[in-house]
């Protein structure tokens, strides 16, 4: 959904792996707390009481190309200590592929806090890959997408490998006609290693992080929802998408699947303060 803004060139010695601890990597011990985590230990199904899916193939306004399943172990499962969501080149339901999108919607949301994701990229011709997050309640505007608001952590589409984007999306601010609030940084071992990508989310700025490097800061201009619906609950996604407009925009390599995101771990943190 986002589009080229800023773009950041950090050398690879500045992207450290971040540590297991769950301290947040760029800040004191004391300025966060950590209330709610996903470390994926027990291997199985994604656990069903963090995580719901979300289904079908209807395109999902992107004409993605996939049928995103529920419970089925191929697209979705928990293996060695990571959460796997994987796309594969299968006919389902009158879909070409089959993938899976996982919210934490109807288990837990938050207003502000910081969100850590530790993640490995796919690096196929086509795939879409998604961390981000969708308010509870849609009774903005016209109750529709950009209206209701959209917080995106991290965005990589598969033809331009090792390019991560966040984006922030509103009625004022949105890529359909050119506004968003968007900036993108080089990661150029984003699809061979792990990097922790990070949200910090208060009433008054949006900042995402790519280990400890800060790249996006979009600031409240205090001028209504229409420019910041996001003072309310909001939920976390993680999925893979196949295509769409902007996944699909240079192309397909229908060999490359399967293709997988892998997450290390969910953390979410409050300040320690509150």
């Amino acid at each position: 959904m986002t589009r080229l803004s800023l773009v950041f060139l950090i050398p690879l010695s500045t992207l450290a792996h971040a540590s297991p601890n769950p301290t947040p990597a760029n800040s004191p011990d004391s300025d966060w707390t950590l209330i709610w985590s996903d470390e994926f230990n027990t291997d199985g199904l994604p656990n069903p009481e963090k995580w719901a899916y979300d289904v079908g193939g209807h395109g999902w306004g992107n004409r993605e190309l996939q049928h995103y399943t529920e419970r089925h172990m191929e697209n979705a499962r928990v293996e060695k200590g990571h959460l796997i969501i994987e796309a594969h080149k299968e006919e389902h339901q009158d879909s070409d592929y089959t993938s899976a999108r996982l919210a934490t919607r109807d288990r837990e949301t938050w207003t502000y806090g910081r969100f850590e994701i530790r993640a490995r990229l796919p690096d196929g011709l086509g795939t879409w890959p998604a961390i981000w997050m969708l308010p509870v309640d849609w009774n903005l505007g016209s109750g529709n997408w950009p209206d209701v608001g959209e917080i995106d952590i991290m965005e990589h589409v598969g033809y331009d490998v090792g390019t991560v984007h966040a984006s922030a999306h509103s009625k004022t601010y949105q890529w359909q006609i050119g506004t968003q609030k968007t900036a993108t940084m080089s990661v150029p071992d984003a699809t061979e290693a792990f990097h922790v990508y990070a949200l910090e989310w208060s009433e008054s700025e949006i900042r995402t992080y790519i280990d400890d490097t800060l790249y996006f800061t979009y600031q409240n201009e205090n001028n209504g929802w229409e420019s910041w619906p996001y003072q309310r609950d909001y939920y976390l996604l993680l999925n893979l998408a196949v295509g769409g407009e902007w996944g699909a925009a240079k192309g397909i390599d229908t060999e490359c699947f399967p293709q997988r995101m892998e997450v290390d771990y969910v953390r979410v943190y409050k300040p320690a303060n509150e």
